[in-house]
């Protein structure tokens, strides 16, 4: 009996002749049988099972991919640590290959040697990698009306689709479906989070890249405020800007800091406020505040004016001047009502006219009388 590495060697001279298409002839003369298995399509890391069918009166067999020797009978050759023996038998000759990769690519052929003649099994393995982002833009900081462009690069097998949309916040019509994303003149709005997404059959990988865009300040008209003396005022202001502004106040031309005559200012985020505590006389005039970061400012006026309380003097006036409104035909009215009343012996001469008169002007003295009561 033959040396079993002479019919690895044998096998391995017929699958060359195989691959060249040429026949292939044992010591009898025969020809040898070729079986080409339907392809084995498995994703990347999963473990891979090959098996071929022995039959009677075998005598040595042996699997290889491409040029190199796996196993022949149990004696392994192959020194990748991945390959191993399952089964081999009178039926079946098994192997397997534990976390395959890219490199595990290729045609596989399972060679055996019978009594009368050799016999060939191969298979091609196609190994599917899912997508996996390797190059990305990174997060960016840009100025308003910039021309930005993001870049997504992938691998996978089959090669993945890639594209591009605004994730937050949500715009449907910034997009794309290439690797990459061009955005020109972006404005204020077109800041947000940006996702990139590759995908293929066998799954999808996402990752994201955030775009902040600077801009100048714009601040919200202000808002006078009305102060009773000796209260507490607050004048408040609002400014949009990116990055956050920075605030100062004035009177006039004077800058007020915090703390200056009793005044507390308070920044926070895209507010501020001026307090007065205990507004005085001289505290009420025109105020300006002003916002400002790296690529501009913006300001606004506000006036803290005074609201005067009314006092018990001013309420008396007030309603004293009410009742006096009352016209002349309202008086002549009471006055016509008295007559009906007095029947026709009230009006007898000239000095009996008194009384029509008398009347309408004793009921103006009590409502005066009533209000002076009232304070």
């Amino acid at each position: 009996m033959k040396n079993p590495v002479y019919w690895v060697v044998l096998a391995g001279i017929s699958i060359a002749l195989i691959q060249q298409g040429l026949p292939v002839r044992s010591q009898g003369e025969s020809q040898s049988d070729n079986k080409q298995m339907d392809n084995i399509t498995i994703r990347q890391g999963e473990t891979l099972f090959l098996s071929c069918s022995q039959g009677d009166f075998v005598t040595h067999t042996a699997w290889l991919n491409r040029s190199s020797i796996l196993y022949a009978g149990e004696d392994k050759w192959s020194v990748d640590p991945r390959v191993s023996l399952v089964t081999l038998n009178q039926d079946e000759f098994t192997i397997k290959i534990e976390d395959v990769d890219l490199t595990d690519e290729g045609q596989y052929i399972c060679a055996v040697q019978t009594s009368s003649r050799p016999r060939t099994t191969s298979v091609h393995i196609i190994v599917q990698v899912p997508p996996k982002i390797v190059n990305l833009s990174k997060d960016l900081v840009v100025n308003e009306g910039s021309n930005v462009t993001l870049m997504c690069l992938a691998n996978g097998k089959p090669e993945p689709a890639i594209g591009w949309r605004m994730l937050s916040p949500s715009d449907d019509s910034l997009s794309s479906d290439s690797e990459v994303l061009e955005i020109p003149f972006i404005s204020r709005y077109r800041a947000g989070v940006y996702e990139c997404t590759a995908s293929n059959d066998i799954a999808v990988d996402t990752q994201t890249v955030e775009l902040t865009v600077n801009y100048p300040p714009s601040v919200s008209d202000g808002r006078d405020v009305g102060v009773t003396l000796g209260q507490r005022g607050v004048l408040q202001c609002e400014a949009d800007a990116v990055p956050e502004a920075d605030f100062e106040w004035y009177r006039d031309d004077r800058r007020i800091f915090n703390g200056f005559d009793g005044i507390e200012i308070e920044d926070a985020g895209a507010f501020s406020k001026l307090t007065f505590f205990n507004v005085s006389e001289a505290d009420y005039g025109n105020y300006t505040c002003v916002a400002m970061n790296k690529l501009g400012s913006a300001n606004t006026s506000i006036i803290l004016y005074e609201i005067i309380e009314p006092t018990s003097s001013t309420l008396l006036q007030a309603e004293t001047a009410s009742v006096l409104e009352m016209t002349s035909s309202d008086l002549e009215q009471t006055a016509f009502e008295n007559d009906l009343l007095e029947g026709p012996g009230a009006v007898q001469d000239g000095n009996s006219g008194t009384s029509t008169v008398f009347t309408p002007t004793c009921l103006l003295l009590i409502v005066l009388l009533q209000l002076l009561l009232k304070f």
